[in-house]
């Protein structure tokens, strides 16, 4: 980004918008950049309570009558010298029909005379009538050697008398990416203050940090697992695959050739672990989980919605490596073809912003999404490119069902003995995991209002008394399975056999 604004200012551009909540850092990466100009530039700096004033002046003297933004715009106008002139915070009053003109106005006097207006603001807020002068830019995070002089100055100024080790050195470093500047050194003091002292063991008190920033983003929710990948009954090829890929984030994969891993979409029936093979993944692979609600990415204002969806993925990139969870993803954007009708198109624009993300992003980060109904999804979504592998994940065998019957009678009781679990595997024929789990429940309510231990006899009962979604919804089972058998990898290791005998 410096080199790319740095090639903006000696080519004269006259307006760049820099997106970012780093003002302070960013007027100093300005700064450095023209310091490095071959004519050096003076540099303004305008806020609506302060006016203009010369930036890095002690002096700190405001231009007359410059509060004013038009005022101000004007005085950039007249003012004969080279310089940057740096507008601190304009998004509220740059939809203002005078202080468009103003820019329009700035856009055609400022050409040829080496001066630039550079708009530094947290919100991108551009009217139509500046899109085609306008060159926009989002400010970086601080990278590792960024952060790596914030934890220096941090280890100097608390003057602590033990030594770091570079292990220690780099989880610091890399629990802090995505965090701004001051957010690194307020949390690095915090982690200090709390253990009197900084090491790898403080690695959580910073990821606390950046839970707090994926809470204030609003759209994506910050999903903390405890269960480890062993909690999945079956699903032994999807499991191996994943465990193939746990160090591919590393620096070590890098060194290896390997390419960082795009992401995953798994179809399936309904309740049959797609959604918990998800969360325990990031257990898995030692990554944060960030689940993506695209219902609270749609906005009524006009342009909100894009802006929402593009301030969520950009807080995901900033918190990578990391697992971004879409769940059924079928829902989130089905029927987006007639959305011109519906809404205007915003379901079709947030459509394309998406997918153009997932096809160009290098950022690791690695989108795992879920899908019930195949027939919804838009066929954009199945082809290759998007997606590293398409799994999908049937209603469990005898073997895999035996599994999630001691998984959760596991849970519930410490001696499972007593329990035939042949017969409870046998009469469960057709059950999803969550049905069956849902069948034990039902079966500790009985015995439980009873004041009474739950036996095999319970577990039977709820389970004959279940209609599964297998026969419920037969002709949509059947067609999912139809459909994945010559499209979609099979998640189970009996599946997979049962495919490669077909071909």
């Amino acid at each position: 980004m410096k080199e790319e604004l740095k090639l903006l200012i000696e080519a004269q551009y006259p307006l760049i918008y820099l997106v970012t909540s780093e003002e302070q850092r960013a007027k100093e990466t300005i700064d450095k950049i023209v310091k490095d100009l071959n004519e050096p530039r003076h540099i303004f700096s305008w806020t609506v309570t302060n006016g203009m004033k010369e930036y890095g002046q002690l002096s700190n003297k405001t231009q007359h009558n410059t509060t004013n933004a038009e005022s101000a715009i004007d005085w950039v106008n007249r003012k004969d010298e080279p310089g940057i002139f740096i507008f601190n915070d304009l998004h509220p009053f740059i939809s203002d029909a005078t202080v468009v003109r103003s820019l329009r106005d700035a856009i055609v006097s400022l050409k040829g005379t080496k001066k630039s207006i550079i708009l530094i603001s947290p919100v991108q807020e551009i009217p139509i009538e500046l899109e085609k002068d306008i060159v926009v830019l989002d400010f970086d995070f601080p990278n590792l050697e960024d952060l790596n002089q914030v934890l220096s100055k941090q280890l100097n100024q608390l003057r602590t008398n033990h030594e770091i080790s570079s292990d220690s050195r780099e989880k610091l470093l890399y629990a802090a990416l995505g965090l701004t500047k001051d957010e690194a050194e307020k949390v690095y003091r915090k982690a200090y203050v709390k253990a009197d002292r900084l090491t790898e063991s403080e690695v959580d008190i910073i990821l606390s940090e950046k839970k707090q920033q994926v809470r204030r983003n609003g759209i994506l929710e910050y999903i903390e697992q405890d269960e480890t990948i062993s909690v999945v009954g079956g699903l032994e090829e999807l499991k191996k695959w994943l465990e193939q890929r746990s160090g591919a984030f590393t620096e070590r994969a890098r060194n290896y050739g390997l390419p960082q891993p795009k992401g995953m979409l798994i179809l399936g029936v309904p309740g049959c672990g797609k959604s918990l093979i998800a969360k325990t993944t990031s257990r898995l692979w030692g990554l944060p989980l960030l689940r993506l609600d695209l219902g609270r990415v749609y906005d009524s204002a006009v342009g909100r919605s894009e802006a929402n969806l593009r301030n969520a993925l950009k807080t995901a990139e900033s918190l990578a490596p990391a697992i971004l969870f879409i769940d059924e993803l079928d829902k989130a954007f089905a029927g987006n073809g007639n959305s011109s009708e519906s809404d205007g198109g915003t379901s079709s624009r947030i459509f394309g912003s998406f997918l153009t993300w997932m096809q160009e992003k290098t950022s690791p980060v690695f989108v795992m999404a879920t899908a019930n109904r195949v027939e919804r999804l838009p066929g954009e979504f199945l082809r290759k490119g998007r997606f590293d592998e398409l799994f999908f994940v049937d209603l469990p065998s005898f073997e895999e069902r035996r599994a999630i019957f001691d998984i959760h009678l596991s849970k519930r009781r410490l001696d499972i003995s007593h329990f035939d679990i042949e017969q409870l595997v046998t009469v469960s024929d057709g059950f999803s995991g969550a049905e069956i789990e849902q069948a034990i429940i039902a079966a500790m309510y009985e015995a439980f209002a009873q004041d009474r231990e739950f036996l095999q006899s319970d577990i039977i009962t709820a389970i004959k008394s279940t209609l599964p979604l297998s026969r419920t919804m037969m002709e949509q089972v059947t067609a999912l399975r139809d459909w994945a058998r010559q499209r979609a990898r099979p998640a189970s290791t009996l599946n997979a056999e049962y495919q490669r005998l077909e071909f």
